[in-house]
C-alpha cells in the first residue's frame, strides 16, 4: 500500500476510534511510525485529508443510493427483504465513514465545501428511499396514500441521516452490527404499519434476530 493510502487509512482509523477532533496529523504520523514531515509530503494538514476522506466516502455512497432510483427492485414477494438488505448496505457504507456522523454539525460548521456536497448526499438518501416506497406502493407492498408517503420518507430519511449520532450517544462502545442491524429495524419500523401480513413475517423475523443479538450482548457484560 501506498504512504498516501495508508495515511488515509490510518487517518480514517483513528477519527472513527479517537474522533477527528481529538486526532492530529502528529498522532497518524506516530500510527505509522513516519515523520511529520513525510506526512506532510502527501497531505499538507488534516483538513486535506478529511477532504479526501469525505470524497471518497462521498463517491461510494452517492453511488450506492442512486442505484433504486436507477434501477428499481423487480415484483417479487420477497421485495421488503430485498429493501432489508439495501439499506443494510446504505449504513454499512455509513459505518465506515461514521466519524462525519459523530460530529457532523461541527465538522459542516468548518468545512462549507463538505457542507455543500453532504446536503446533496442527504437529497440522494431521500430520493433513495422516495423510490423504495413509491415502488412498494405500486406492487401494493404497503398501503398508503401519497400525502401519507411523503411524510413517511421524510422521517426515514431523517432517521438514516442522523441514526449513527443517535445511536453513539446512547451506546458508545456498541458492537457495528447491533447499531446498523438496529437502525434498518428502525427504518422498517416506519414501514411496518402499511404492510401486509406476508409482508409482517419478515419484519418481525428481523425483530426476533435484534432480541437474539441483544441478549447475546448482555451475556457479555
Amino acid at each position: 500500500m501506498k504512504t498516501r493510502d495508508r495515511i488515509l487509512h490510518a487517518s480514517l482509523a483513528l477519527f472513527n476510534l479517537e474522533g477527528e477532533e481529538h486526532t492530529t496529523t502528529i498522532d497518524i504520523a506516530n500510527e505509522l511510525d513516519i515523520s511529520p514531515g513525510n506526512l506532510y509530503y502527501h497531505f499538507k494538514g488534516k483538513d486535506q485529508i478529511i477532504a479526501e476522506l469525505y470524497h471518497q466516502y462521498h463517491t461510494a455512497l452517492s453511488s450506492t443510493l442512486r442505484a433504486p432510483v436507477q434501477q428499481p427492485l423487480s415484483e417479487d414477494s420477497r421485495n421488503v427483504e430485498q429493501n432489508w438488505y439495501y439499506l443494510y448496505v446504505v449504513l454499512e457504507e455509513m459505518y465506515q465513514y461514521r466519524f462525519l456522523y459523530h460530529n457532523l454539525s461541527n465538522i459542516l460548521q468548518r468545512y462549507p465545501d463538505i457542507r455543500r456536497q453532504f446536503r446533496r448526499l442527504v437529497e440522494l438518501k431521500h430520493s433513495a428511499l422516495d423510490a423504495i416506497c413509491q415502488t412498494l406502493m405500486q406492487q401494493a407492498v404497503i398501503a398508503t396514500g401519497e400525502e401519507r408517503l411523503q411524510g413517511l420518507v421524510e422521517n426515514m430519511a431523517l432517521h438514516l441521516t442522523f441514526w449513527l449520532s443517535y445511536d453513539r450517544l446512547l451506546h458508545e462502545d456498541r458492537e457495528p452490527s447491533i447499531t446498523i442491524h438496529q437502525g434498518v429495524l428502525q427504518l422498517l419500523a416506519m414501514i411496518a404499519p402499511y404492510l401486509g401480513d406476508d409482508q409482517l413475517v419478515f419484519y418481525r423475523d428481523c425483530q426476533d434476530i435484534y432480541a437474539s443479538m441483544l441478549a447475546a450482548e448482555r451475556e457479555t457484560l
